[in-house]
């Protein structure tokens, strides 16, 4: 059998996969040891494990992070196969180690993490911790990286029985929150908990999609080659033609189809309205646009 060697394109598209995956990771971890930890606040996966087991014993977070997904790994390389698993190893190991560095640089000498923006102002320290691990996090996806965790309970799962990932992630995430119920015996540490799980999501969901936000036109107009001719020439964006029939008119017509960034909509729409103010334009949003002149289709 033989073994095909990877291209040199290939390569430095990996080495910056690994490359954000790491920005992405101090993100994360930065947040939790400046602003989730000093306020005694949790989220879901195998971090917010981590952090109630800290809470509970003032067993270091990151251990308990890196054990639990030792073990999860060790069973989703047989379950999942090893290709699952060499960039979630990495981020586990990575995640590991800053989470560690970050504490160490932010806790003063008696090993307690300050609290930076003062006593009492818990909910700011969790919105600016989970923007933070959103942010980080959708980093890490974005190149096709995972924290491991509770992402790979899910995929185990998922691979045996017919239940969605987010389904079984959000079912974990909400036993782990509710769970600190039992060390604070106070329900605003789960309330903080579920909007910190709730900005991540929103955060990661944004930073995920926002680069692939695009637009797509439908353009009628008796001017069709006029306008095709400048969104080429002005926008960098190509343009389709197909063939319709007005059902009304039963005439033919010429329809324009235009994928273009969310950001040129403006531009196409003045465009068109100045070669034809009466064209029928329908516009609609797409998310994840790939090929040439977009997104490259990228897939673990």
């Amino acid at each position: 059998m033989q073994i095909t060697k990877p291209t040199k394109a290939a390569l430095i598209r990996e080495l910056k996969d690994y490359v954000f995956i790491t920005i992405g990771l101090i993100s994360y971890s930065l947040a939790w040891a400046a602003f989730l930890i000093p306020y005694q606040i949790t989220t879901g996966g195998t971090t917010g494990i981590g952090a109630i087991i800290y809470y509970a014993t003032g067993f270091p977070i990151q251990w308990s992070y890196f054990l639990i997904n030792a073990v999860l790994m060790t069973f989703a390389i047989k379950i999942l196969g090893p290709k699952f698993s060499i960039k979630t190893t990495y981020a586990i190991i990575m995640l590991t180690f800053f989470l560690w560095l970050f504490q160490k640089w932010v806790n003063g000498p008696d090993g307690i993490p300050p609290q930076i923006l003062g006593p009492g102002q818990d909910f700011m320290a969790c919105l600016i911790g989970a923007a933070m691990c959103g942010f980080g996090l959708g980093i890490v996806f974005n190149s096709n990286g995972s924290t491991g965790g509770t992402d790979i309970i899910a995929a185990i799962i998922n691979k045996y029985r017919d239940v969605t990932l987010g389904r079984m992630i959000m079912a974990c995430d909400v036993i782990i929150i509710s769970s600190c119920y039992f060390i604070f015996q106070d329900w605003r540490r789960v309330i903080f908990g579920f909007v910190t799980l709730f900005v991540i999501g929103f955060v990661l969901d944004y930073v995920v999609n926002s680069a692939r936000q695009s637009v797509q036109f439908l353009i009628f107009s008796k001017e069709y080659e006029k306008i095709a001719d400048h969104i080429a020439k002005d926008t960098h964006r190509g343009v389709t033609v197909l063939n319709g029939t007005g059902w009304y008119s039963k005439k033919d017509v010429k329809v324009l189809v235009v994928l273009a960034y969310k950001r040129q909509s403006v531009e196409i729409f003045r465009l068109v309205k100045d070669i034809d103010p009466n064209a029928f334009i329908s516009q609609s949003s797409v998310i994840g646009v790939y090929g040439e002149g977009f997104d490259k289709i990228k897939v673990k």
